[in-house]
């Protein structure tokens, strides 16, 4: 211990503690220590929304998720019957979709997809001078919507990054297209970001996990996504 104050004087650094955590043990570390941070804030979670909470605190290490995470009445049980029952998963961006457990998923029955980069989405995108998010969601209700030939596949929407996507799924649900099982909000930035989350809790028959304001993003989404999963 003299060796190692006479070597931080002389380099003039300060020891910094490190913790020994294995590989294996930091997720549940990093848990841990997440409820103690929780309670001392006196934060006390609903049981049913405690791991979407939590996965979504996990993945940004941002506390506020504790507040503003808006649950519509069954929101958690909506999506984890759709996923026993082999339902897909649906998202906006590249990054959401990398961010889902696809193996655990397949091992429920359910697929995950984004139809963002599809060449039949840019080309709808553009001949309707819309978004190629607002373009995918179009495509998704043409398949998972009525008549569609996935009709009758439960799908969740998971939305972290394009206002436009939101709102042109909250748009497919009230023309009547599109029944989804559970619609995950997470778009994140400033414009028509807290609007489109405003309209999804509008919905009233539709199931949704909204995160308030203007935080959010892929990385949540796909968080929340994977806090239903493991659940199920």
């Amino acid at each position: 211990m003299r060796e190692e104050q006479q070597m931080e004087k002389k380099s003039g650094t300060k020891h910094i503690h490190l913790d020994q955590v294995l590989p294996g043990q930091i997720e549940a570390k990093s848990f841990e220590m997440i409820g103690r941070e929780l309670q001392e804030m006196g934060i006390e979670l609903e049981p049913e929304k405690e791991p979407v909470v939590k996965r979504a605190i996990h993945a940004s290490a941002d506390f506020d998720y504790a507040r503003n995470l808006v649950f519509s009445p069954g929101a958690v049980r909506a999506g984890l019957e759709a996923l026993r029952k082999g339902c897909h998963i649906v998202t906006d961006t590249r990054m959401a979709w990398s961010g889902i457990n696809k193996g655990r998923l397949s091992a429920l029955g359910g697929e995950a997809f984004t139809f963002m980069s599809d060449e039949d989405v840019a080309r709808a995108a553009e001949q309707a001078g819309s978004t190629r998010a607002a373009a995918s969601m179009e495509k998704a209700a043409a398949l998972y919507g009525a008549g569609g030939k996935l009709e009758n596949t439960p799908c969740i929407f998971a939305v972290g990054n394009a206002p436009t996507a939101l709102i042109r799924l909250y748009e497919l649900v009230q023309e009547g297209k599109l029944r989804p099982a559970l619609v995950i909000a997470m778009p994140v930035g400033f414009v028509n970001v807290v609007q489109s989350k405003e309209l999804i809790l509008t919905l009233e028959e539709t199931p949704f996990i909204v995160a308030k304001g203007r935080k959010g993003g892929s990385n949540i989404a796909a968080a929340v996504c994977n806090a239903l999963i493991y659940q199920a």
